[in-house]
C-alpha cells in the first residue's frame, strides 16, 4: 500500500483526479472497456473512481490494483480529443505530464 505523496507531486495528484471526473461526464465507458482496465464494469468504474478520486485527495494508501487501475482509467480518459475543452488543460501538457506520472509508481504496480 502506497500513498499518493510518496510517489507524486501534488500537480500530479490533481491530474490524476481530474481525469478521473472525466469519467462521470463527457466520458462513457463500455463494459468491455472498464472490465479491461482492472473494473467490473461501467458502473464499478463509475463507483470505483469515486473511490480512488477520494484516496488521492485524502492521500490514502492505494494497493498495486488500485494504482494500475487509476493509470489505466487516466491513460483511457473517454474525453480524448475534448480534454482541452472540458478540462481547461492544455492537452499536449497533460499528455506529457502523464507519461511522466506513468513512470512513477512502476514498481508500486508491477506486482498488479
Amino acid at each position: 500500500m502506497v500513498r499518493a505523496s510518496e510517489l507524486l507531486t501534488e500537480h500530479d495528484v490533481e491530474l490524476l483526479t481530474r481525469a478521473l471526473l472525466e469519467w462521470g461526464g463527457p466520458a462513457h465507458s463500455s463494459d468491455q472497456l472498464a472490465f479491461g482496465t482492472g473494473f467490473a464494469g461501467a458502473q464499478d468504474l463509475l463507483h470505483q473512481r469515486q473511490r480512488l478520486r477520494k484516496a488521492l485527495g485524502e492521500d490514502a494508501p492505494l494497493g498495486a490494483a488500485d494504482w494500475a487501475r487509476t493509470l489505466l482509467a487516466t491513460n483511457l480518459a473517454g474525453s480524448g480529443v475534448e480534454w482541452s475543452t472540458t478540462t481547461r488543460r492544455d492537452d499536449a501538457a497533460a499528455i506529457r505530464m502523464l507519461r511522466v506520472i506513468q513512470r512513477k509508481p512502476a514498481r508500486t504496480v508491477s506486482p498488479y
